[in-house]
Formats: C-alpha cells, structure tokens, sequence
C-alpha cells in the first residue's frame, strides 16, 4: 500500500481543514515546495495535492500547483495528484499539461458523466474518480453541495471505466483524526471495480497497517497526523509496507 502525504493548498499555504469546513484551518507550513521536498527526500513517490481555493470556487492556485508537479517530476519515481475544482475538461488537461500525474475529480462525474468518461479513455490509469461521502450521501464542490446520488449508482456507472482508482473519503472523519473508515473504502472499491484509495481520519502507525492488509486499498491518503507529529513519516512508510 502507497502512502500519500497531502499537501492541501489555501491561498499558497500548506493547511488542514476539520470536515472540510474552512472556518475551521490549521495553517501547517507557507512554503509548499518545503513539504513536498521532504517527502521526497524521504522516499515517498506520489504525493497528494488539493487546491482549495478552486475547491470553494476561488481563483485556481495554478502558478503554485505547477511549481510543486515540476519540482516532483524532477525526482524520480513519482508525481503529484492534483484534486480540488477540476470541475471541467479544460481544468483536467490543464493539470495534466501542467505535469500533474493524475486528476482526482468529483463534480464531473456527476454533472457531465459523458465527458468524464472520455477523459477517462483518453487519460487511462491517471483519472481518479473521488467520492466524497458523508452519512451515505456523495458531496460535491468543496463538500458544499450534495449529488442527489448514492455511491451505489455512482459506482454503477464507474464500473468498466479505465480509471486509475476510486478516491473514498468519509467526510465526518476528515480532518477530526478519530481513525479511518475502512470499511467503506473497501465497499467502494469493490462496487467501483477499482482500487480504493481511503482518506480521512487516518492518525496512527496502527491505523495504516490495518489499511494494508485490505488488498481492495491501493494508498491512503495522511494530512494531519504528518504535520502536527502524532505521526512521523518514516513510521508511516513503515506501516503501509507492513502487509507486503
């Protein structure tokens, strides 16, 4: 199993927020470039990286965004995941021309399947396809909007569609560090047909290891634990290896 240190950006920084909620930041670090260097001189491959601002419908941090996909195509063996207002094709093949090794997308697959789907055959393995769960109900646009869609339907449709995994995060636990739902990573993964990547709550050694031994998860995704230390970072490359 991947681990997949966040490195949430608002207005250029490196935050956490609780749910989701943005009245509720925890500013982590103001030089982005600082965070992922030190994942990668740690060894870590792909890094997980989400733009809030576009995430809540502000100007897209794309200056930032394309100075960490450069600096993490420099090393070898990984890239960066881009999620957070990808809401359109023309902000997936940015990321994607930017140097982004995936999109990690929402509001599209709901709002306009057909051109999800197509990105997903032209892009094959580098579309991720998110779904943002709280109390059974997908959210959309920063978390602000609901689907009026149950995963069960969405992961109907994902089902056959070339995407590199299914993105599970339980909303209520986002941010709260009250442990992961893995269970419903697994669920997702298994109706999507892909490999599960969980996000949300995740805060031990103890929690990865219990995620690694679920081959439906791919990665899990740590913000939180990382930054504030209740969780260090060679301890976690440790963890995810442990069912391997």
């Amino acid at each position: 199993m991947q681990l997949l240190p966040a490195i949430d950006l608002r207005g250029g920084q490196v935050v956490r927020l609780e749910r989701g909620d943005d009245r509720r930041r925890t500013v982590y670090d103001a030089d982005p470039s600082a965070a992922l260097s030190r994942y990668r001189e740690a060894g870590v491959g792909r890094i997980h990286v989400v733009d809030l601002d576009a995430a809540f419908g502000g100007a897209p941090q794309r200056g930032v965004v394309q100075a960490l996909a450069r600096q993490a195509r420099d090393a070898p063996n990984g890239g960066i995941q881009l999620g957070g207002g990808l809401r359109d094709r023309e902000a997936v093949e940015w990321a994607f021309a930017a140097g982004c090794e995936r999109a990690v997308v929402t509001s599209l697959i709901v709002r306009d399947f057909d051109v999800f789907a197509d990105l997903c055959r032209r892009y094959p393995g580098r579309m991720v396809a998110a779904l943002d769960i709280d109390g059974g109900e997908v959210r959309l646009a920063g978390w602000t909007e609901s689907a009026d869609r149950s995963p069960a339907a969405l992961c109907a449709e994902l089902a056959g569609l070339p995407v590199a995994a299914i993105l599970v995060t339980d909303i209520s636990r986002d941010g709260m560090m009250q442990g992961p739902n893995i269970d419903l990573a697994c669920r997702i993964g298994d109706l999507a047909g892909a490999p599960a990547i969980l996000s949300g709550g995740v805060r031990s050694a103890a929690d990865l290891e219990a995620a690694a031994r679920r081959p439906e998860i791919e990665a899990a995704i740590v913000g939180r634990a990382l930054y504030d230390g209740s969780l260090g970072l060679d301890e976690a490359i440790a963890a995810c290896g442990s069912a391997s």
